[in-house]
């Protein structure tokens, strides 16, 4: 089976980034938008265009009928949902099913069980995997949360079971704040997943968070393209990715990335996905985290290593064909940075929109740049403050690094903040360059 026509359920860089995908594989494409997307890259890429409605993303890019009619009247045969937005949702994929479209993602079982963190974890316990126990929440009364906190000891980590990307998280430190913070998580997790399941588990003080890639077919193949380190975070979201992670051992390396392998090949996993781990470098040990069943946002520096598109494959392998290769046939090659290039204010950390007034992207040997804003674009405030990644592959890290620094120093975007200085000042720091840093590297350096 080949698809004649795919429908990019999202916006942004990464609709360019599957359109292109398309576009080389002989496939048509179809772009959904809202009305403040009207004039987006996405739109003037892609073969085909339809409004699926006005700018707030629950009554556009959330609009599960009015993608699904765009779909129809287009005569797509096939949804690719990106990330963010419907690509977790499994009652999106369950209708794309219904409608007599193919879901580019995993199958529907596999979306239910990985999209819940509690139950993901108990499957990753099963598959052998090292977990951190966690204590659930909603199963538990307000004493009984007390004591097993206290029995586990501070600090805690608490988390919503449907939350993502760095939504429904709340380190705690101290017993006063535990119950007001269980409460104000739960009505969260309740208006913004539709799910107010929270669990607690040990907050491991000196972590590391690598994920690794996998990608597997219809035929029970899987394969893993590596590990990333996306240690570098602010308020739990990544700001910097790359790969290889620089602090394991060859050996850790080969069992994180196995046991990537053996968790899909337990759940029936069947496209690209990411497995997250936090590596706690004191004891030198990893522990499953949850599972992205979507493409991720720093995909790019897999890529870059391996030389695969992992899009393609994503679409291959929704289309019934086998992965054209086996473990022993990727070969990993130098280092890869990216960096997310967001449109916000440095000081305050609060979205930057507005014109984007010149817009110069850096080039060069080793440089990649997935974008979607161009001079004179107009950058809205409704939608996720990312505007660009910048993605740089050398033969180590230091030049990584270096690479890394020029590319930002020759981008240009005039008219709007951005966070550009922040990845400078980042990868000019002795303890990034050392690799002597934790996920705690931004909140204690530089606020």
């Amino acid at each position: 089976m080949k698809f004649k026509k795919i429908l990019i359920a999202n916006r942004g860089e990464i609709a360019i980034r599957i359109i292109r995908t398309c576009k080389e594989l002989g496939i048509q494409t179809v772009c959904v938008h809202s009305t403040a997307d009207e004039h987006s890259l996405h739109v003037k890429l892609a073969d085909e265009s339809v409004c699926i409605g006005p700018a707030k993303s629950t009554l556009s890019y959330l609009n599960i009928p009015s993608i699904l009619s765009a779909a129809e009247i287009t005569g797509a045969d096939a949804v690719h949902p990106g990330f963010g937005f419907l690509s977790e949702n499994k009652e999106f994929a369950e209708l794309c099913e219904k409608w007599k479209l193919t879901f580019i993602g995993p199958n529907v079982d596999c979306i239910e069980k990985m999209g819940d963190k509690i139950y993901s974890k108990e499957l990753a316990e099963k598959a052998g995997l090292p977990v951190l126990k966690p204590i659930k929440v909603n199963e538990l009364s307000e004493a009984e949360i007390k004591a097993q906190v206290q029995e586990m000891r501070y600090p805690v980590l608490i988390k919503a079971s449907a939350g993502g990307g760095g939504r429904g998280m709340k380190k705690i430190e101290r017993d006063e704040d535990l119950m007001p913070n269980i409460q104000r998580l739960k009505a969260e997790a309740k208006a913004g997943f539709g799910d107010d399941t929270l669990f607690i588990e040990k907050y491991i003080t000196n972590p590391r968070h690598v994920e690794v890639q996998i990608i597997a077919d219809k035929h029970k193949n899987v394969v893993h393209l590596g590990e990333r380190d996306c240690t570098v975070q602010r308020r739990f979201q990544k700001v910097v990715e790359e790969s290889p992670c620089p602090v394991l051992t060859e050996q850790k390396r080969e069992e994180i990335c196995q046991s990537a392998v053996k968790l899909a090949e337990y759940v029936g996993y069947d496209s690209a996905g990411t497995v997250e781990y936090l590596y706690d470098q004191d004891e030198k040990k990893f522990y499953f985290m949850e599972m992205n069943t979507r493409i991720q946002v720093e995909h790019p520096v897999t890529e870059e290593r391996t030389g695969i598109d992992l899009i393609g494959q994503m679409i291959k392998s929704a289309a019934g064909e086998k992965l054209p290769f086996k473990q022993k046939d990727i070969k990993f090659s130098g280092h890869s940075i990216e960096c997310r290039i967001n449109a916000e204010d440095p000081v305050t950390n609060m979205p930057s929109p507005g014109e984007v007034v010149h817009y110069h992207r850096p080039a060069g040997l080793g440089v990649r740049v997935d974008d979607f804003i161009y001079s004179g674009y107009k950058v809205t405030p409704f939608y996720d403050s990312m505007i660009a990644k910048i993605i740089v592959h050398a033969n180590d890290r230091e030049t990584c690094i270096n690479r890394m620094i020029r590319a930002l120093d020759e981008a240009v975007i005039e008219g709007i903040r951005t966070n550009r200085e922040l990845h400078i000042r980042i990868l000019q720091d002795e303890d990034f360059r050392g690799n002597n840093y934790s996920t705690n590297f931004l909140a204690e350096k530089m606020q």
